[in-house]
């Protein structure tokens, strides 16, 4: 559940179980034109349950909204980047979703870390472009409460996708006044924003419409267009109390994807090899969260619908499958998926030691028609794949806390996920069947403190996620019927550790170190641009993270945080070296090819400094710079990523009216490194290797097959301005 987990209630109910329902509905005071948000710790939200006691591991806390909006960032997902070690980046247009990275794992488009808004998963399995996908565009960052932050498979109210981290995404309730904000900038950016809070009956309304335009650099405009809105009623009280939210999102774009570095001299960084690319997605959801405490008691339950829909065109091998009219491909997808999960908590003495027990139930059904096919220019060519899919689960927890005694605490926990799916492939029957999968996650924490101000902690479990359907019942390539491929498991196990240390024995300095360990069973990925399934061994990770937030006066905060992680696969990849020798003598296309240990895109060194100065009222200002070190992109090391370090700006100005002035300064050292990066192979009708594939005498087949090895960048965006004037009424 969202912000309102399970575990959040417990640690809640300590401290408010004489909470009376008589309690007014908490508001958020306004001062300025920007919407001011609760403070996490202070305050609470109905329907969304209690303050979150963040307090059962080194590396879970919980920020208020008005700490993320004081960050500069420019997406809406980039929000997230308050999670220390985090980064969201982006490969294609700004209507896709954005690539996830925190602690050694590429999350590609969200696998492995679980996102939720309001109660929702936003984590898309058995996605047309990649399991986990996670769209984040819809989000208003001005209507965020609160984020509560967990990392590692500990906690049992954590499921699919959560092994490196769950991240809850809270929605404000109410606020004084009505807000209107624009914003002009660079490169055509344009973005208007209204939003407002009323007295309803008992309760609150809440509503924000959202309109953004924005072309970028790019040599082809992105020329997205995109619309947003947001309507929300709740009433009553943290623990006592419900909420209803409406969505609505639509986006519609084109998209500069990545290019090889080979071709950047000829198309130039910000060009091109596809033009058509591009894509739409519209997402409709109704949500509810309902919380009720009685004593040592209390229940919490949410549920929520979304109906969405996505059309992306890619071309990312450009002449490597076609020679002729390139490769572009268009992924489509309409989805329906619902869900329900509710939760009990007691607090008890038990043999005079204080106790909470919370047992709780979480389900989601997912039904998805899902077509892959080839095109030119965004007309169809050819179909690939076209499934419909119906994927169901429920997951059982229980979990038992115990007070030993002021300065010791344990939690244990049990979870349980059982998941059931079909697939009917309708151009290819042979890949139709069912799947059936369960998987155990049991979980143990132990907390000692605090002592002088410093808590101790020590968190062991294990998780899991789950892989797309198709490659779990797939038995031939879609492509080439007679090569039978490798059925992926539907369920994939997961198991972490972590040891750590939060202090706040230095007046306005909040210090954390987590040193943790993660393995990944053995797994088979589905490709979600070519159709199959891709082999891949386990893998491990360990690092060690260090998270600081002083703030010595009310005026500067002062953020510094760094991850260093080191990330191997285990055991020998015999199919790899198979590969590389069959490009023996072709060194364009066989460099990076060589089995290895590392892992593609693996992050190694994150850090992020961040300088917030400022009253609610009068100047105010920031600086905000992060580091995404050097990354492995092939499994021998043969390419390497360069580090990319950002410097953001903001100056602006409250006035005691509620109008509100501010620029923001994107990039402002003009870096032209690399927004993100990769290494495969590709064809352009340059490549001396293209001629000769399509030559009388080609070379051997996997040559040909492979393409010209090379880095390939999604550069990123140059200096850029944004100037945002805001006023409350």
């Amino acid at each position: 559940m969202s912000g309102g987990s399970a575990l959040a209630m417990m640690s809640a109910l300590t401290l408010h179980a004489a909470a009376e329902e008589s309690v007014a509905l908490p508001t958020v005071d306004v001062s300025g034109p920007e919407v001011e948000n609760a403070k996490a710790d202070s305050t609470t939200s109905a329907g969304t349950g209690a303050p979150a006691d963040m307090n059962d591991a080194a590396s879970a806390f919980s920020v208020t909204g008005e700490q993320v909006n004081e960050r500069i960032f420019a997406r809406p997902a980039q929000a997230l980047e308050i999670v220390p070690g985090l980064v969201i980046t982006q490969h294609s247009g700004d209507g896709k979703a954005n690539q996830y990275f925190l602690r050694g794992f590429n999350l590609d488009h969200g696998t492995d870390l679980a996102i939720y808004l309001d109660g929702m998963p936003m984590n898309m399995r058995t996605h047309a472009h990649g399991q986990g996908y996670t769209d984040l565009n819809m989000l208003i960052p001005e209507l965020i409460s609160s984020v509560d932050i967990k990392k590692g498979p500990y906690f049992a109210d954590e499921g699919d996708f959560a092994s490196a981290g769950a991240v809850h995404i809270n929605l404000l309730d109410s606020f004084d006044g009505q807000v209107v904000k624009a914003t002009l900038g660079s490169f055509d950016y344009l973005r208007y924003l209204g939003l407002g809070s009323v007295k309803a009956g008992e309760g609150n309304l809440l509503y924000a419409g959202e309109v953004n335009f924005y072309n970028g650099p790019w040599t082809y405009p992105d020329k997205l267009r995109k619309l947003n809105s947001v309507l929300r009623y709740t009433q009553g009280t943290a623990l006592n109390g419900f909420s209803i939210t409406g969505m609505a999102y639509g986006n519609q774009w084109n998209s500069t994807d990545q290019i090889p570095e080979r071709a950047v001299s000829d198309i130039g960084l910000y060009g091109s090899l596809n033009p058509s690319d591009g894509g739409n997605a519209q997402r409709f959801s109704l949500s509810g969260q309902w919380a009720k405490t009685e004593g040592g008691n209390a229940w919490q339950a949410n549920a929520y619908a979304v109906r969405s829909a996505l059309n992306l065109w890619n071309d990312f091998t450009y002449f490597l499958s076609n020679p002729i009219l390139g490769d572009q491909f268009h992924q489509h997808e309409t989805r329906t998926f619902a869900g329900a999960n509710a939760s009990y908590t007691l607090s008890n003495v038990i043999a005079g030691i204080p106790t909470e027990t919370t047992f709780g139930v979480q389900s989601r059904f997912d039904d998805i028609n899902l077509l892959l096919t080839n095109t030119y220019q965004r007309h169809w060519l050819s179909t690939t794949r076209q499934d419909h899919v119906r994927e169901g689960s429920i997951g059982f927890y229980a979990q038992q806390t115990y007070h030993w005694s002021e300065w010791c605490k344990a939690i244990v926990g049990i979870r349980g996920d059982v998941y059931t799916a079909s697939v009917n492939a309708l151009n290819l029957p042979l890949n139709s069947g069912d799947a059936v999968a369960f998987v155990p996650g049991p979980k143990l924490s132990v907390i000692f403190g605090p002592f002088e101000k410093t808590e101790f902690y020590m968190n062991i479990g294990q998780g899991f996620h789950s892989n797309d359907v198709r490659g779990v019942t797939i038995k031939v390539d879609p492509i080439d019927p007679a090569s039978r491929l490798d059925r992926a498991p539907l369920l994939v196990p997961t198991q972490g550790a972590e040891i750590g240390v939060r202090t706040k024995a230095i007046a306005g300095l909040n210090s954390a170190i987590a040193i943790f360990g993660l393995d990944a069973a053995s797994e088979n990925l589905f490709v979600g641009d070519a159709g199959t399934t891709e082999p891949s061994r386990p893998t491990r990770r360990i690092g060690i993270e260090w998270t600081n937030d002083y703030r010595p006066v009310s005026w500067l905060d002062l953020e510094a945080d760094v991850a260093v992680t080191r990330s191997r696969f285990l055991g020998y990849d015999y199919g790899q070296a198979i590969a590389y020798n069959e490009l023996a003598g072709y060194p364009l296309a066989q460099i990076g090819n060589a089995p290895g240990n590392f892992i593609p895109g693996a992050p190694n060194v994150v850090g992020t400094i961040n300088l917030t100065l400022g009253e609610k009222t009068g100047w105010f200002g920031g600086l905000g710079y992060r580091y995404f070190g050097p990354r492995p992109l092939t499994e021998d090391n043969a390419f390497i990523s360069p580090a990319t370090g950002l410097l953001n700006a903001r100056a602006g100005y409250n006035f005691e009216n509620g109008w509100k002035i501010q620029l923001d300064a994107f990039n402002i050292t003009n870096s032209r490194s690399d927004q993100i990066t990769y290494a495969y192979g590709s064809f352009l009708k340059t490549d001396n290797l293209y001629q000769a594939c399509n030559g009388p005498v080609p070379p051997p087949a996997a040559v040909c097959e492979n393409g010209v090895m090379g880095r390939v960048l999604h550069p990123v965006e140059p200096l850029a301005l944004r100037l945002t004037i805001a006023g409350r009424f």
